[in-house]
């Protein structure tokens, strides 16, 4: 389970978006729907994450942030000897619901569809 406490405890200061916007970045592919996101990659990287906040909103009992996540994937070839193709990475992009509860700052994430 996700928890995002800093971000949690900065809401309502001026901080909140940087705040979240780190707690994010230091999420990893297995707790962010990055796979699931791909769009011309086949494997997503997870150590170049950079997050761009579309909303936030308030409702009862929880933080609802809307982000932009920016990232990289690749298509790994076969790891033949003779394999010509070059593993590049390619940018890749999706957008996720992150819903923080605001008494344990447990945060369930989604992909939305763009």
């Amino acid at each position: 389970m996700i928890r995002l406490t800093e971000s949690l405890n900065s809401w309502g200061t001026p901080d909140f978006e940087d705040i979240l916007k780190s707690e994010i970045e230091q999420l990893g592919a297995d707790q962010l729907p990055l796979q699931q996101g791909l769009s011309t990659s086949s494997y997503a990287l997870d150590d170049k994450l950079k997050v761009r906040i579309i909303s936030l909103s308030e409702k009862a009992g929880f933080i609802s942030a809307k982000v932009g996540i920016f990232y990289f994937g690749i298509t790994p070839g076969c790891s033949c000897a003779d394999d010509p193709t070059p593993v590049e990475e390619q940018a890749e992009y999706c957008v996720v619901q992150l819903d923080i509860n605001k008494m344990t700052a447990e945060t369930t994430v989604a992909l939305l569809a763009e």
